[in-house]
């Protein structure tokens, strides 16, 4: 099914929008999974549902202009980033503060062996994962695989052309200075 996947993205990224009706029935179920992944970290009570996320993603996949798709996991990457995205805007346009007031708590799946928690809320991790975008975009973009798409190490190094080891590397690298950037900016730190 993988190499069926990328032939559709190769094909849709090509300008066949006939191959784009084909990949999503194939890739719905994951796209459904990454969601509710996502979804699992927001607040209870959200009003935004897995199904509506992959929807809105949908939504903006279409309007993408002519990407080069590699295959399967990068897919799943650019659709990771844009549920980031869906989510955030969706926070900020309920007018949730940056730090408390209504924030969502925002946990690294145990899987991932990493603990976020603590009160960080979505919008911190956020503007943490932009900083660390400035400072390390691969590191960022690892993050983004692993924590929002449920990428494996493989997956991220075939999408971005490295080693499982530097993979791994960058992981961990990542993780200890997002916990120390969202420690720093936390407001138990103010006080």
């Amino acid at each position: 099914m993988a190499q069926r996947v990328t032939e559709l993205l190769l094909a849709w990224g090509d300008g066949d929008l006939s191959a784009l009706d084909q990949l999503i029935p194939l890739v719905h179920a994951e796209l459904r999974q990454i969601a509710a992944r996502c979804m699992a970290r927001e607040r209870p009570g959200h009003t935004l549902q897995p199904t509506a996320l992959v929807n809105e993603v949908y939504l903006r996949l279409v309007d993408v202009e002519r990407i080069r798709w590699q295959n399967r996991a990068h897919f799943l990457a650019v659709a990771a980033r844009l549920m980031r995205r869906i989510l955030v805007d969706f926070a900020r346009s309920r007018g949730y503060q940056k730090r408390g007031g209504g924030g969502q708590t925002v946990a690294f799946d145990e899987a991932l062996v990493v603990d976020i928690g603590r009160g960080h809320d979505l919008l911190a991790l956020d503007d943490a994962l932009d900083e660390l975008a400035r400072v390390d975009e691969r590191q960022s973009q690892i993050v983004v695989m692993r924590f929002f798409a449920g990428l494996t190490v493989e997956e991220i190094a075939g999408v971005l052309e490295i080693s499982p080891a530097t993979v791994m590397r960058d992981w961990k690298l990542a993780k200890a200075w997002l916990l120390r950037e969202l420690d720093r900016t936390s407001p138990e730190a103010d006080g």
